[in-house]
């Protein structure tokens, strides 16, 4: 298990569990990132944002979010 953010562009997982505040994990669930779901990384630029595919969206994640999204490759 490791956060989405040292995932690399093309890389694919499945989402473990989210960690932060009710508020935090509330808003990322509400965006699709679930237990079981499957990411995609279209994009990660270092150590700024990453653009995703969760669900068939592409969504931009701040680096300080997807540290919080615990994956699995």
């Amino acid at each position: 298990m490791m956060p989405l953010s040292f995932l690399k562009g093309g890389d694919t997982c499945i989402v473990i569990k989210v960690n932060g505040t009710l508020e935090v994990r509330k808003h990322l669930e509400d965006l699709g990132f679930t237990e079981g779901a499957r990411v995609q990384v279209v994009s990660a630029p270092g150590k700024g944002n990453l653009i995703v595919s969760c669900r068939e969206t592409r969504l931009a994640v701040t680096a300080d979010m997807a540290r919080r999204i615990m994956v699995n490759l």
